[in-house]
């Protein structure tokens, strides 16, 4: 099935796409253009003085993608990996970056109206990193800006696993 976000009146886009994932108790989502693939948790070779958020390394099919695990960037209780852990794999600015997270759920669709600015608050995440929360039914999704979060200096990913 073709997901058609075109609106036919005046071909502007009518809605965003997000892979909703969780991490903790809380619920997130980021562009899904930026998703290559959801994989499983594989072992993944460890990197001498890396961040203790960067869990190691993994060739995926000849590619050497950095693996981050945002439960441990983000303090958010002692990381377990079973069946259900997932690895997003992010294809951001060409560069290819695994994220872990507890679960991903589902793509959602919001409309701008959908979409509101992120108050300051005690989120996992610094709010330069949010687009702002998205909003579903019950349902409220922190909306993660991947680009930023992942390029900050912070993650220091981008540039450091490039040396």
């Amino acid at each position: 099935m073709i997901h058609n976000v075109l609106d036919n009146t005046n071909g502007a886009k009518t809605g965003n796409e997000f892979l909703a994932f969780t991490l903790g108790r809380e619920e997130y989502g980021i562009d899904i253009l930026k998703v290559q693939e959801i994989r499983g948790y594989e072992t993944v070779t460890r990197i001498a003085n890396a961040p203790e958020f960067v869990k190691g390394v993994v060739n995926l099919r000849g590619i050497i993608v950095p693996i981050v695990d945002m439960r441990i960037k983000f303090n958010l209780g002692e990381p377990t990996y079973d069946q259900f852990t997932v690895v997003i794999i992010l294809n951001i600015g060409g560069r290819v970056v695994g994220m872990v997270v507890d679960s991903v759920s589902d793509v959602i669709t919001l409309s701008p109206e959908q979409i509101k600015p992120a108050p300051e608050m005690g989120t996992a995440f610094n709010t330069d990193y949010l687009i702002g929360l998205g909003t579903l039914d019950e349902r409220m999704l922190i909306l993660v800006d991947i680009d930023k979060l992942m390029s900050s200096e912070e993650m220091g990913l981008i540039e450091n696993i490039a040396a």
